[in-house]
């Protein structure tokens, strides 16, 4: 089917579904979590097919593990639907009123977006979470998945238009791609006649083509060149698990860490860091410092710095203090998720105050960054951009707002 098919049809949809009762949405999201797990046998046995088409083409470990599904996956993918059901609606909320000296009232309420696209890869636990998101903010969905996991996501895709056509909902509320050829994904970057929102989400070169193709407005999700920084008052312990926990726990998400910063005065911590990570299977690519004292590690080159790995590699560098620290964070991060480990109440705070970025965290490991981390039941990305939206998106983000403006016979004069 056409990019112009699949817009028209997304545009023919959206009124009904921006009209849909939350009552209705809710049920719609339960019959889908329900469907999902009636039919996970049959969803395992065409995603281990997209498994190994993607071993035989040689893709890395960590890629993977982002696209295999496995019976508990799929239930995760269930229960956020049950549990997005849960949340508060945001479509018809007054965020704002006045009464005008003339009479006029005016009110400001949440209003959906309208037709959403998002291009992503690899994850096709992502298909469940932005249908999820956009059904209960009463947006349209198109869905273009990487060609990796292209059959799981027509057959998840497949069971929510079936569970929308049972309830009488226009079955088009969501559509996916098929064709996943640079050529169409191109396409619907221009498809502005068609798509209020496109929304981008996986690796530094999908962003770019993005941003250098798009007609429509889009908000820029994913790319995760994350940091912790090791203070010189830090908890050894306590930094060692959260390191370990935020580069290995899942190393090809966006939010695990990429770089490790260590205070001139903390070097004592690289001998049994080092020995975790290599315990894991991390390879360590450092400085002239970390590599006396770790000898397995590589040496780091600048292209580290600036690197998001997405696999069992980490790049460790010595700092003099914390305005090197944050000086380095300002230079190669990607605004995404950034973390300090200390004691020291003061740095914790300047380092809370002076990194820009979507979320920074105290103590605590950056793999939180996370819609379903956050309460908001799943994400339809992490924006790491101003306007609009910044950090993991929910249903309010996925919202807009629009002026309702009630008169009684006034006119300008």
């Amino acid at each position: 089917m056409c990019i112009e098919i699949i817009g028209k049809n997304a545009k023919n949809a959206k009124t009904q579904i921006s009209q849909l009762s939350t009552e209705v949405k809710n049920n719609i999201l339960l019959d889908s979590a329900d469907e999902l797990m009636k039919n996970v046998g049959k969803i395992l046995e065409i995603n281990k097919q997209d498994v190994e088409n993607a071993k035989m083409a040689g893709v890395k470990k960590a890629f993977l593990d982002r696209l295999t599904l496995t019976e508990k996956r799929v239930e995760g993918m269930a229960n956020a639907l049950k549990y997005i059901s849960t949340l508060t609606d945001p479509v018809g909320e007054f965020v704002y009123g006045k009464t005008l000296p003339n009479g006029l009232i005016i009110q400001q309420k949440r209003v959906p977006l309208g037709v959403i696209a998002i291009i992503f890869e690899a994850r096709p636990n992502v298909t469940a979470d932005a249908f999820g998101l956009c059904l209960k903010s009463g947006n349209v969905i198109i869905l273009r998945g990487g060609k990796e996991a292209i059959n799981t996501n027509i057959a998840i895709v497949e069971i929510f238009r079936k569970v929308l056509e049972k309830w009488g909902i226009d079955k088009n509320g969501v559509q996916i791609v098929k064709d996943t050829s640079r050529e169409t994904a191109k396409q619907l970057m221009k498809s502005h006649k068609f798509i209020d929102v496109l929304i981008p989400r996986g690796s530094a070169t999908l962003i770019n083509s993005v941003i250098e193709n798009a007609t429509i407005p889009c908000i820029q999700t994913g790319v995760g060149n994350c940091h912790i920084f090791v203070d010189e008052s830090a908890d050894f312990k306590k930094g060692i698990d959260i390191i370990i926990n935020a580069k290995t726990q899942r190393p090809g998400v966006c939010n695990s860490i990429e770089t490790i910063l260590i205070h001139k005065n903390s070097i004592s911590i690289l001998e049994e860091l080092g020995q975790k990570l290599l315990e894991k299977n991390v390879e360590i690519r450092g400085d002239e410092t970390v590599c006396s004292i770790i000898t397995e590690s590589i040496p780091a080159t600048e292209k580290d710095w600036e690197t998001e790995y997405e696999d069992y590699i980490v790049a460790i560098k010595v700092v003099e203090n914390l305005d090197e620290a944050i000086l380095h964070i300002s230079k190669y991060g990607t605004n995404h998720s950034e973390a300090i480990i200390t004691e020291n109440y003061s740095n914790a705070n300047r380092f809370l105050n002076e990194i820009d970025a979507a979320a920074v965290y105290v103590n605590a490991s950056t793999r939180f960054t996370d819609g379903g981390e956050f309460g908001f039941g799943a994400e339809i990305g992490i924006s790491t951009q101003k306007l609009h939206a910044r950090g993991p998106m929910g249903l309010k983000e996925l919202t807009t707002t629009k002026y309702v403006i009630l008169g009684n016979g006034q006119t300008r004069n």
